[in-house]
């Protein structure tokens, strides 16, 4: 077995086309869009305006049998005050003297640059998908949610590798939600509580606008959270153009006091229903199966909810959960997940129970010390 650094545009495709080994014939792989990943992996990004990274394909007998990243992140060492690098985008066939290499060539990449730390997977930070599916492997992922095989748990354990955190996914059935009946009938008070209270939906038409506000929640909102690195205005900007296509503007709720922003939940349909049918091509036949597989998606991801602090603790996430439940049900939605959610993150959880949702999927992120 030999480990390669990636050089070129060749080796480049051959990294981003190797997923497809590795997950064919399984039914709940959903395969990303190849020109998705070339952006996400390529220069224009930018995270790697304050990142950088390196690519290593593993070959044996002349074909490739797993890929991995390794990533230097400078606004999370400087956010956080540490010296930390990460793995990510890891692939491997079931072999584990493939992980082996992959891990140690990464790690010895990030070490020369003085990290103390290799933590992941991260692709390629908590701002993207993240973490190995230790749990729920009977389902697809939803969107911007990762699906790995189990075996790559037994792997990290091998190479020395202990879990830093583990991420939940909760399930929720809109049409059982018997909260909302309850959500109803406490909205009134909390309305009347917090004077100047008002909860909308987003004007997509005013998009720029809706997105500053967004902003200055966000950062904010987050700022505690375990592994949260500030997102750039640029980051966030090039993030809300890739999302703004597939966002319905009643399922996202903005939530002001006075004309403060206080908090937001974005909710997204579950367009991997929609990549399942593509395999990573977006060409013209591509397109007219994304506009006909698009009108038949029946589930939705809670993906972000920020409530600045001064804000928490006095209702408004419920309330933001009533609107975007309303919301699902009239659009018809049968299902709905709330991901991720940090395993010490308690409050989420009880909102997410509250809703009657159900602990359906997990992900962990691992990390070892390098020095």
């Amino acid at each position: 077995m030999e480990i390669e650094t990636v050089s070129d545009s060749k080796g480049m495709n051959s990294f981003i086309l190797f997923p497809w080994k590795v997950y064919e014939g399984n039914p709940n792989w959903v395969p990303p869009l190849i020109r998705e990943m070339k952006f996400i992996l390529g220069d224009s990004n930018p995270f790697f305006r304050h990142a950088e990274a390196a690519y290593f394909l593993a070959k044996e007998n002349g074909e490739y049998v797993g890929r991995i990243a390794a990533i230097i992140d400078q606004n999370n060492n400087n956010f956080q005050g540490e010296k930390a690098g990460f793995f990510g985008f890891f692939e491997c066939m079931p072999d584990p003297a493939i992980s082996e290499g992959l891990l140690s060539a990464a790690s010895c990449w990030i070490k020369k640059y003085g990290m103390e730390t290799m933590r992941g997977p991260m692709n390629p930070s908590t701002n993207d998908e993240c973490g190995f599916l230790l749990e729920g492997f009977d389902s697809p992922p939803m969107i911007m949610m990762p699906y790995t095989p189990g075996y790559y748990l037994d792997y990290m354990h091998r190479s020395g590798f202990v879990k830093a955190k583990d991420l939940y996914a909760y399930l929720v059935i809109p049409d059982e939600v018997k909260a909302i009946e309850r959500l109803e009938r406490i909205s009134g008070g909390i309305r009347k509580k917090i004077t100047g209270l008002t909860v909308r939906h987003a004007d997509i038409k005013k998009f720029d606008k809706e997105l500053n506000i967004i902003k200055d929640i966000y950062n904010s909102a987050w700022a505690r959270n375990w592994g949260f690195v500030p997102m750039t205005d640029e980051e966030i900007n090039s993030m809300a153009k890739r999302l703004k296509p597939l966002l319905v503007q009643e399922l996202l709720i903005i939530a002001e006091v006075n004309g403060d922003p206080a908090a937001f939940f974005m909710v997204v349909p579950d367009y991997n229903q929609v990549l399942s049918h593509l395999n990573g091509r977006l060409g013209l036949t591509g397109l007219v199966k994304f506009f006909w597989y698009s009108r038949k998606i029946t589930g939705i991801r809670g993906m972000t909810l920020g409530v600045k602090e001064k804000y928490r603790k006095k209702g408004i996430e419920g309330l933001l959960y009533l609107e975007a439940f309303r919301a699902a049900v009239k659009m018809g939605y049968n299902r709905t997940e709330m991901s991720w959610i940090l395993e010490d993150n308690v409050l989420m959880q009880r909102g997410c129970e509250m809703m009657g949702g159900r602990l359906y999927k997990k992900y962990r992120i691992y990390e070892k010390k390098i020095v």
